[in-house]
């Protein structure tokens, strides 16, 4: 059974990612389609929001639908943050070369613990929890 919280955080941040995705127009460079993916962890416990398979090694995966960027820097180092810019508010689209990348102005981030990596933007991106479950990269 899903805990009240999950279901609340999870609505949360899916609120927060649909609103972002409406006014941010949308991602021309390719991203992953979100629901694809996302659905309940088969232990019940969270939402799996990517596949293992999805995120490569000094790349990752956006999840548009909950608003969450996965990384691998390193084989088997997944790290997960919040999708948003801080600069204006827009989604990130790619990861490439272990950088996250803003599509709206340019800012990059460190796809190994989010901090700036060139500008507009003078603040990092939030950690996000996850879990790997199997294949699965689960938020709780």
């Amino acid at each position: 059974m899903v805990e009240r919280r999950t279901v609340l955080q999870v609505s949360g941040a899916i609120a927060v990612g649909g609103i972002l995705a409406a006014c941010g127009g949308g991602s021309e460079t390719g991203a992953a389609e979100a629901s694809a993916v996302t659905g309940p962890a088969p232990d019940g416990q969270g939402v799996v929001i990517a596949s293992l398979g999805d995120v490569p090694v000094g790349g990752g995966f956006v999840n548009e639908e909950v608003a969450v960027v996965v990384t691998q820097p390193n084989e088997g180092s997944i790290k997960a943050f919040t999708a948003v810019c801080p600069h204006q508010g827009c989604l990130v689209s790619e990861v490439v070369e272990n950088e996250i990348i803003c599509p709206c102005h340019g800012s990059r981030f460190s796809a190994v613990d989010g901090v700036v990596l060139q500008g507009p933007a003078t603040e990092g991106l939030t950690s996000a929890i996850v879990t790997v479950q199997g294949d699965n990269v689960v938020l709780p």
